[in-house]
């Protein structure tokens, strides 16, 4: 019996696939880092706040994770 040879696969074409995006898969996410951007920085809107900026705070905050 004589043994099977394999052939080689057929490549598949490029450049055939499209690789674009919708419009929305890039603004939905810059629409929500502006949204909540401006409620990181609004002091106004923050009711739990003692005073401090809220930007101080978010630098502290990240200072000390990366201080870990």
């Amino acid at each position: 019996m004589s043994a099977r040879t394999h052939s080689r696969p057929v490549p598949a074409p490029r450049g055939g696939a499209a690789t674009r995006l919708p419009w929305w898969a890039l603004a939905l996410p810059a629409l929500a880092f502006v949204a909540l951007l401006a409620l990181v920085l609004n002091p106004s809107d923050a009711h739990a706040t003692a005073g401090e900026p809220a930007l101080t705070l978010l630098v502290e905050r990240a200072q000390q994770l990366i201080a870990r």
